[in-house]
């Protein structure tokens, strides 16, 4: 058998994902990846061979989450990251219901049962890592204008730090953390229509920041100095001031807007 760590990536397909994976094939993991787009998996397969393993899935599906954790369950995961997601923005009235509740599922349910279902692997080797990708919207009071995005945001946030604590506090030498950044130049704006008011960085600087905080053992890392302050300043403003700012900001996002 492989003394190799094993590490498990979903949404390996593009943006952050495609960046971990890069990251932890030249370390020399084995690799568990998912997505939907088969061919982008198929060409890590054919690119690191036997120490990659794909695995389609649609997570907008609960099934399809169940189904996979029952894949892995033989496997053991040193890493997960739990990466899966994507977003939509406009006024709350206009966007569309249908791709919501499909960001709803992928961004929160998929990231529950898989987080939930890894976590519990992960007891019973008595070790492990786990990142959930979030974003700094989710660190925001509300978001006006990308509302059911910054809404499921907040949700991995919570979660993963109210988990970190638990397992803090019972000794668990499992790692659990998440990854709050601000705009990364992604496949992202295109599934969002939007454009990004502010300049993104690269998903390999967002990646590069990351595993530094993961080294600290950071529950909630934020890439840059400049979104640090960005979050750390909105403590200062009433909450009505700076949710106008944010919504102005939202508004310049959108394609038309």
């Amino acid at each position: 058998m492989s003394n190799k760590k094993n590490v498990f990536i979903t949404g390996a397909t593009s943006g952050i994902g495609s960046e971990f994976t890069a990251f932890f094939a030249k370390k020399g993991y084995r690799l568990i990846l998912t997505g939907r787009r088969t061919d982008r998996l198929l060409q890590w397969k054919e690119k690191l061979g036997e120490d990659c393993r794909i695995i389609k899935t649609d997570l907008a599906e609960e099934q399809q989450c169940k189904d996979l954790l029952k894949e892995i369950e033989k496997d053991r995961i040193d890493i997960f990251i739990n990466n899966a997601g994507f977003g939509t923005a406009g006024n709350f009235f206009e966007t569309n219901l249908e791709k919501e509740i499909s960001m709803i599922k992928v961004n929160d349910l998929a990231m529950h049962i898989l987080f939930k279902g890894v976590l519990a692997k992960m007891k019973k080797q008595g070790s492990g890592t786990i990142l959930n990708v979030a974003s700094s919207a989710g660190l925001l009071p509300a978001g006006p204008f990308m509302a059911t995005y910054y809404a499921t945001k907040a949700y991995v946030t919570s979660l993963t730090k109210a988990v970190a604590t638990e397992l803090k506090e019972s000794g668990s030498r499992i790692y659990v953390c998440c990854l709050c950044p601000g705009p990364v130049d992604t496949e992202f704006n295109e599934h969002a229509d939007v454009i990004f008011a502010l300049k993104g960085i690269s998903a390999k600087q967002c990646v590069a920041e990351c595993l530094k905080g993961m080294k600290k053992r950071r529950t909630v890392i934020i890439p840059t100095a400049r979104m640090k302050l960005a979050i750390a300043f909105q403590h200062f403003l009433p909450e009505p001031v700076l949710l106008k700012l944010i919504a102005g900001q939202q508004k310049k996002k959108s394609y038309g807007k």
